[in-house]
């Protein structure tokens, strides 16, 4: 009895098989499909009255979305059977699907697929063992192979298949980049051989296969078969020379830090030079080199499975029920505040946009506007959102709002007059959330006279284009400005992680470090080109010096400034200090007076500052570091900090950590950020590292206490995340 694919054969001894799989919202690729499409396969192969079948989706949200990247956690990491390496079990796994579509494209009959919605990784892979495919002539619908951007890449088929349709070139743009195409770029790729109206297009995958009784062949199954632009031979010039430049634009996009570029490259190269079926186990061969390294199963859990979880509601109070929002108060239009604005109204939400005069916020207004024609959305949808929002300078608008954002200037007496002044307008009721990026919300909670509805909502800028917003709990929020930050979180269709309050909470105090450490090491002397390098190629997005002046050394001496006050006795002074002192008494500010690290030339390329070294450092140290040390430094520094919020409790998971990292300020995303990567590396490696770090550079590396328990122990942070919540 079929459980995920339900079957109908019609009058002309057409097969119907429709996957609808139970229990879930998307069809996904799950062992009871597996299950029954090897089912199906054996019934096409030996039943006389089927003379073909067409594969359709029962769901209205799609065709299929892929493998269940949830169920495939048992490939990550698992034992091998007895008598076999982990890497013979592996592929066996892995191989089992690919080749279950390689007997329904070798069963002798026609096989078409009527695709009515996404078919992305898995799901496309399927239709691609197809020997026929229609489309719904939809724009909206998505077909891709998106597995490159979880550590993947796609292991049925796919590596094999769309070279073969679409050429090696064009089908790599697709495979390395994980991009999507539309029904009509299908069409011209020779990927679908037809688009029609969404109603039609069973009729037209049977009409196909009534007409086509010997079809059920695919054309590299054919003697005359030639690979679309050319044959994959090292006799053929332009075959060697697509890999020559994938090879170097992949070392550009990923630098040596990605398994799964390499090896799809890998896998193009041998598969498409030799039949079928030994294409699809060479393909196998390297998807089961990818899964058995631990950087797959740690990009798996944190873009994909930590990600969904967190977006469904991982960390909202039980109990508590929905708490949509109608109308928001946004406090200041500079960049942030307008930024939000923008996401909001684009959701659907009314938005007050305040700022100290109505010039002020009709500019902030502006911003959306600006964005929206870059985007060329229709005038008439662009004007819908750009009516949501409603510029003001006076208080007295707020009224009706149930929910206030403040993103006004980071200093704490301006963001306590704005607080009381709205308090004024809306009541203590109101949930009221601070954009602040450093300042404690504990204290800024005293200006709000009700501070268990007082909560940090921190959103990372661009806004529009920053996909991680912070949500952090002062000593007083209570659970219901939580529920609500959360769901307004959720409705904007950003990815929320929840901290706890502390001097820049998680995401901007760890990513303090990098740019600190990048700092330091300017400071001893060090090529400030080597630091930059380095940066990027252990996998952020850009070099410390170059992201300080992103954000401003002005707003780094003044939040400097600030903390020093508030801290008093007890702030501790860092080798980053003096250098950010003397840019500030040179008057660099970074790029918004194109001065700064780096030199900004109008109309020409930024690039470092010439006498940066000379001026900072007083010239370059005669004995430079090496790359790796300088690797080690920035990695490590991020590290320890990071460690030292799970201890203090800033961070309750390892899940959140690991989001607010790669989403909120860039971490390497192939270790899955940057607790996976401590338990891969191991804690007691972890530890070792830092104790001689701590020796030779100071005390900001010593490790926590908790990670020696932890190395004593063998523990892990995801081990011990397993257990709290067994």
């Amino acid at each position: 009895m079929t459980t995920a694919i339900h079957t109908e054969l019609d009058a002309d001894g057409i097969l119907l098989l429709t996957i609808d799989v139970p229990g879930q919202s998307m069809n996904v690729i799950t062992p009871e499909v597996q299950a029954d499409l090897a089912a199906a396969i054996v019934r096409l192969k030996t039943d006389d009255a089927v003379k073909g079948a067409v594969i359709t989706s029962g769901k209205a949200s799609g065709f299929m979305a892929g493998a269940d990247l949830k169920g495939l956690g048992g490939l990550f990491g698992g034992a091998a059977p007895e008598g076999k390496s982990k890497l013979a079990a592996l592929f066996d796994g892995v191989f089992l699907l690919n080749k279950m579509l390689r007997d329904l494209e070798t069963c002798g009959k026609p096989v078409a697929a009527a695709v009515n919605g996404l078919a992305l990784g898995g799901g496309l892979e399927f239709i691609l063992a197809c020997h026929y495919r229609v489309i719904a002539d939809n724009p909206k619908i998505t077909l891709g192979l998106p597995e490159i951007m979880v550590g993947l890449f796609p292991g049925a088929g796919g590596t094999q298949r769309l070279p073969r349709l679409m050429g090696i070139q064009p089908a790599l743009m697709y495979l390395l980049q994980g991009k999507n195409m539309s029904p009509q770029e299908a069409l011209g790729f020779g990927v679908a051989q037809a688009v029609v109206p969404a109603d039609q297009i069973i009729a037209t995958a049977k009409a196909w296969v009534k007409a086509n009784p010997t079809g059920g062949v695919q054309p590299w199954d054919t003697k005359n078969f030639k690979m679309p632009g050319g044959p994959a031979t090292a006799l053929n010039p332009n075959f060697a020379q697509i890999f020559v430049g994938g090879t170097a634009m992949t070392h550009v996009n990923a630098g040596d830090n990605m398994n799964a570029p390499k090896a799809i490259l890998s896998a193009v190269y041998e598969g498409t030079q030799v039949p079928m079926d030994t294409a699809i186990r060479i393909e196998s061969k390297y998807f089961a080199k990818v899964v058995a390294d631990p950087q797959a199963g740690n990009m798996v859990r944190s873009l994909f499975v930590s990600k969904q979880a967190a977006e469904k509601g991982a960390r909202r109070p039980k109990g508590i029920a929905p708490m949509p929002t109608k109308k928001i108060g946004m406090l200041g239009a500079g960049l942030m505040g307008a930024g939000v604005a923008m996401v909001t109204a684009q959701a659907g939400i009314e938005v007050v946009l305040l700022d100290r005069d109505l010039a002020a916020a009709e500019k902030g207004k502006q911003y959306t506007a600006d964005r929206l024609a870059k985007k060329r959305m229709d005038p008439t949808k662009a004007q819908i959102i750009l009516d949501r929002i409603k510029p003001t300078s006076d208080y007295a608008d707020l009224a009706g709002c149930d929910l206030i954002i403040e993103a006004v200037f980071e200093t704490r007496e301006i963001k306590a007059d704005v607080t009381k002044a709205t308090e004024a307008v809306v009541g203590p009721d109101v949930i009221f959330g601070s954009n602040t990026s450093t300042l404690p919300i504990t204290g800024l909670a005293k200006a709000w006279s009700k501070p268990a509805n007082f909560i940090g909502i921190h959103f990372f800028s661009p806004v529009e284009r920053m996909p991680l917003v912070e949500i952090i709990v002062g000593k007083e929020t209570g659970p219901e400005a939580i529920a609500k930050a959360l769901d307004y979180v959720a409705a904007i269709r950003k990815t929320p992680i929840v901290v706890n309050d502390s001097r820049g909470f998680y995401t901007s105090r760890c990513f303090g470090t990098y740019v600190q450490e990048g700092l330091s090491l300017l400071g001893e002397g060090t090529v400030p080109a080597l630091i930059e390098n380095v940066g990027k190629q252990m996998g952020m997005p850009v070099g410390p010096l170059a992201v300080n002046d992103e954000v401003g050394l002005d707003l780094s001496y003044k939040v400097g400034q600030q903390t020093k006050a508030d801290l008093g006795d007890a702030y501790k002074p860092g080798p980053a200090d003096a250098v950010i002192t003397k840019m500030h008494e040179l008057g660099r500010q970074g790029r918004k007076n194109a001065k700064g690290f780096y030199v900004y030339p109008e109309g020409g390329k930024k690039h470092l500052w010439p006498e940066l070294a000379a001026t900072v450092a007083g010239g370059l140290a005669a004995d430079q570091p090496s790359a790796a040390e300088v690797k080690e430094r920035l990695l490590y520094r991020q590290l320890v900090e990071c460690a030292r919020c799970f201890a203090e409790g800033v961070l309750e998971t390892p899940q959140d950590g690991d989001l607010g990292a790669i989403f909120g300020w860039g971490f390497a995303p192939f270790t899955g950020g940057p607790f996976s990567h401590m338990d891969t590396v191991g804690i007691a490696n972890v530890v070792a590292t830092l104790d001689r770090l701590a020796q030779a550079h100071g005390e900001r590396f010593a490790p926590p206490q908790l990670l020696r328990d932890m190395a004593a122990r063998g523990d892990s942070f995801y081990a011990m995340a397993a257990k709290q919540a067994a």
